[in-house]
């Protein structure tokens, strides 16, 4: 159905002329009465008859009418939902616990008046493919994975580094060191859950494994992290690797360490990756709030892998 002989339908029974519809409109009366007679052929009905004082809608055209009206506010609706400016950003933070879910909370509250999607994408792949299709605005992600480049018309930038930490249980052996260098975790067990070959983690643990000789186990179903939690605390020949600014909570009794890691500080880079074309008026200000309120990058005494795009 042409929504602009629809809208010229309703104009005449508001207006109750052909002339002064044509008028409100800014077109001539003929393409009124053209758009009102293609409107009756597809419907099948006659919808105004001739009065005296101009144009009254017939049975059929009022019974049409507030559908009409609906059908025109349906259609405002459409355009107004992809409109530029209009349409909420859409930003995936892979994990609500997660940096990246921290830094979206920071640029909401700087930013109160945009409105905002979070979602939860799973791995790199499938978010580079929503961003492709336009399903997400964003995405936060450690790019790139070795052979495994972004596609040309993706674009990204560098916007956290972030400590990971050595969580333990409180009778392991380093539950009371108030820091922890990095080589002396040779020989400790360290156990990861969820950790999934293929994954840009996955490839970021085998490296952080080769450079430093660790022992990372990735054995057992992955229950999340309250069962994670639950391990670590109740058996002391296992800890696990934390990001600083995962948000966790356990219960009091659990006793568990947060412990920095040294002499290099392993750190997870985060970039913010987007479609090229994207014109979306808000993710230019997530951009520059996080190029002014996100930490920097490659800082001294700092370990990264060296697929990590640098910038």
């Amino acid at each position: 159905m042409d929504l602009e002989a629809v809208r010229t339908f309703v104009a005449v029974a508001e207006a109750g002329q052909f002339q002064k519809a044509a008028v409100d409109l800014s077109i001539t009366q003929q393409a009124v009465s053209k758009r009102i007679a293609a409107l009756e052929r597809t419907l099948g009905v006659r919808l105004f008859t001739r009065a005296p004082r101009g144009a009254e809608p017939t049975i059929d055209g009022q019974a049409f009418l507030p559908h009409a009206r609906e059908l025109l506010r349906v259609a405002e609706r459409a355009v107004a939902s992809v409109r530029v400016g209009h349409r909420p950003l859409r930003v995936d933070v892979i994990a609500s616990r997660s940096a990246q879910s921290s830094l979206m909370r920071g640029f909401h509250y700087a930013h109160p008046e945009i409105a905002l999607d979070v979602v939860m994408l799973f791995d790199i792949d499938t978010a580079v493919a929503a961003i492709r299709s336009g399903t997400v605005d964003a995405t936060f992600r450690a790019v790139a994975a070795p052979g495994r480049p972004l596609p040309e018309d993706i674009e990204s930038v560098r916007v956290f580094d972030e400590p990971l930490q050595l969580l333990t249980g409180p009778a392991h052996a380093l539950a009371g060191a108030r820091s922890v260098p990095l080589a002396e975790l040779t020989g400790h067990r360290i156990w990861m859950p969820g950790i999934v070959p293929g994954t840009e983690w996955a490839a970021y643990y085998d490296d952080l494994v080769a450079a430093f000789g660790l022992t990372i186990e990735a054995t057992g179903p992955n229950f999340g992290s309250d069962v994670l939690l639950d391990t670590i605390a109740d058996t002391p020949a296992l800890a696990t690797f934390m990001s600083e600014h995962t948000r966790l909570v356990w219960p009091a009794g659990h006793g568990l360490r947060r412990i920095p890691v040294t002499d290099p500080t392993p750190v997870y880079p985060h970039s913010l990756l987007w479609h090229r074309d994207n014109r979306h008026p808000a993710l230019a200000t997530l951009r520059t709030h996080l190029a002014t309120a996100a930490a920097g990058h490659d800082a001294a005494g700092t370990w990264r892998p060296d697929w990590v795009l640098p910038r």
